[in-house]
């Protein structure tokens, strides 16, 4: 915790500088004796992905994948898990995660949803072609997953809504919401991006048929149970906006995992 306090927020003018939201991921894994390991390149800059408690996956406990940064122009999702990561140093080592930084360097580096070839990441995670999406899958290949958390951020967002990709019986996204409203308030909209939505809940309990499937779709085809996807209204102040991302990760770790 002190870590993070000794940190200031970017302000908006440096929450798209890489390079040091790397530097700040180095200086936490450094202390917190973890690896930051480059798994595929954007353009001029490394992809990074990092492990914990390896030892807790290695005796059948599943992975908590936790990832931001697919789409470049949303700046908040990264910082708020740095921010969560940084808080949690304990929870991190007790548990194994599996966490993807930044996904879209060269997207967060020049504000554009897409990537350094021009695709949109999140509609060819199914598309063996792209070279960052074969790197990705063969670092999630092979591991049983708990939990699939995908950070993002909607310019059109009037609040904070929610995709919840879950055939059980117990809805998540509601109680999640309401955690997440104490900082922005949920996207009250009936109808969010074509899809209907109820007090910013968009629930799924079927995957849904798209020729470009996004991060959280094959997650679930992987075995994750449960995908979350998390959208922040960009239009709002960063300093909300990475709170609101922290919070929520914090929250569906709680009412998915039981996790404190």
């Amino acid at each position: 915790m002190a870590q993070a306090q000794a940190h200031a927020q970017p302000t908006d003018h440096r929450c798209h500088d890489y390079r040091l939201l790397v530097k700040r991921w180095k200086a936490f894994c450094r202390g917190a004796k973890l690896k930051l390991q480059p798994f595929a390149c954007s353009a001029e800059e490394h992809i990074y992905y990092l492990e914990t408690g390896r030892e807790h996956a290695a005796q059948g406990q599943p992975w908590i994948y936790v990832s931001a940064g697919v789409h470049g122009d949303e700046a908040a999702p990264p910082w708020g898990l740095l921010e969560w990561a940084e808080a949690h140093v304990d929870l991190l080592q007790r548990h194994p995660f599996l966490i993807f930084p930044v996904l879209n360097p060269t997207g967060l580096i020049l504000n554009t949803r897409v990537d350094y070839a021009g695709m949109d990441l999140n509609r060819n995670f199914n598309h063996p072609s792209e070279p960052v999406v074969v790197a990705w899958r063969k670092v999630i290949e092979g591991r049983k997953l708990a939990l699939g958390i995908c950070l993002h951020e909607d310019y059109d967002g009037q609040g904070c809504y929610l995709y919840e990709l879950n055939g059980g019986k117990h809805v998540l996204g509601q109680r999640i919401l309401a955690d997440t409203s104490a900082i922005i308030p949920k996207d009250h909209r009936r109808r969010i991006d074509g899809r209907a939505a109820k007090a910013g809940l968009i629930r799924r309990k079927v995957i849904p048929e798209m020729a470009g499937q996004p991060e959280a779709i094959v997650l679930h085809l992987q075995g994750a149970p449960i995908t979350l996807t998390f959208e922040s209204p960009s239009e709002f102040s960063i300093t909300e906006r990475i709170a609101v991302q922290k919070r929520f990760i914090e929250s569906s770790l709680k009412h998915a995992l039981g996790l404190p």
